[in-house]
């Protein structure tokens, strides 16, 4: 007689429920746990990016090779106007840079989407309730609150503004950061993300929004604040024991852009492989994420180095390259430049980000 096997997992992020599905789906008794009283709750409606460029194969594609089908809502990008404030360039990209995602409890959003289809693949929720860390399978927790390096200040409101993506590279708008406008549908959303923690982040948000109402027609109805926070480190906790981590538990995240979702989604799959199949997940994690998260920590090098000179330099390497999706890819998949600077921006990073764990 086989006993089917009763995995535990802690937290119901994209990561946590990703695994989840593809343990279900594989004949695992799977229960998530889960301290708020529903998925999404760390949102408000949020709009975030899903990439499309840290890999060849579409995103969307992508996620159906990992059991996940896309019942949320969706809009592909393929035209940015980036900006420094002084000088500005408009990003084109026949295939979509990224999928806009609505984030939170609302139907249609990315969170929603994915709990659907966990119910639907029989994983049990228990929402408001704990999982002792020591007895959960895999620990899909979000941001350590101890390796926080990014903070985010917003507002998501209803718009009669046309679909809309843009981006503004200015350390009044966002300290080492950056500050952004998406509109989908008649909603928008508007933040600053600010790359040092303190009191700078509302300062950043109102320069983020004065600029804006500058820039274009401005058209905000029902606004309601967002905000948050993003965790990272190059050592990532893969796998203690049993235990795998995923996810920002583990410290995954995308150190230039905060573009972190697909990542969080694939190493849910692959923590849920590893299980299934009864192989390492710590190597499985690590052949996967380690080349791009050390290109990651270069890449923020380089846009420090950018932010000294108003992001000039970034503005126009966008002018001059026609194929801006292969160059992300390039710049997120690892180059032998990246190599080579990656001891120098790992001894600057280590100065600006003294608790992060290297």
């Amino acid at each position: 007689m086989t006993t089917t096997k009763k995995i535990q997992i802690a937290g119901s992020g994209p990561a946590g429920l990703t695994a989840a599905i593809t343990l279900a789906k594989a004949g695992f008794e799977v229960h998530v746990f889960e301290r708020n009283a529903d998925v999404g709750m760390r949102f408000d409606g949020d709009l975030q990016g899903l990439e499309n460029w840290s890999e060849k194969i579409d995103v969307l594609d992508d996620l159906a090779r990992m059991n996940i089908v896309p019942t949320f809502d969706y809009t592909p990008v393929r035209q940015i106007l980036v900006s420094n404030t002084r000088q500005s360039t408009i990003v084109k990209s026949r295939q979509p840079l990224f999928y806009l995602v609505k984030r939170g409890m609302m139907p249609g959003s990315l969170d929603q989407g994915l709990k659907e289809q966990a119910i639907t693949a029989g994983v049990q929720f228990h929402f408001r309730t704990d999982c002792p860390i020591e007895r959960a399978d895999i620990i899909a927790t979000g941001p350590r609150l101890d390796q926080v390096v990014g903070i985010v200040k917003g507002i998501v409101f209803q718009t009669g503004l046309p679909d809309t993506a843009m981006v503004v590279a200015n350390d009044q708008t966002g300290r080492l950061g950056y500050a952004y406008l998406l509109v989908t549908k008649g909603y928008g959303c508007l933040c600053a993300v600010q790359m040092e923690r303190g009191g700078e982040v509302s300062a950043c948000y109102a320069a983020a929004e004065a600029y804006f109402r500058q820039t274009v027609a401005l058209d905000i109805h029902q606004p309601r604040g967002v905000g948050g926070v993003g965790s990272f480190s190059l050592h990532p906790r893969w796998q203690v024991g049993h235990q795998c981590f995923v996810g920002e538990a583990a410290g995954i995240q995308d150190l230039l852009g905060g573009f972190n979702i697909r990542n969080a989604i694939t190493s849910g799959w692959l923590a849920a492989t590893s299980l299934i199949e009864n192989t390492s997940y710590a190597k499985l994690a690590q052949t996967k994420f380690f080349s791009r998260m050390k290109a990651s920590t270069v890449n923020r090098y380089w846009w420090e180095l950018a932010s000294r000179h108003q992001y000039r330099s970034v503005i126009s390497l966008l002018r001059i390259f026609r194929h801006p999706r292969r160059l992300l890819g390039l710049m997120y998949r690892g180059t032998l430049l990246h190599n080579l600077a990656n001891a120098r921006a790992c001894q600057h990073l280590r100065r600006r980000y003294p608790k992060l764990s290297w």
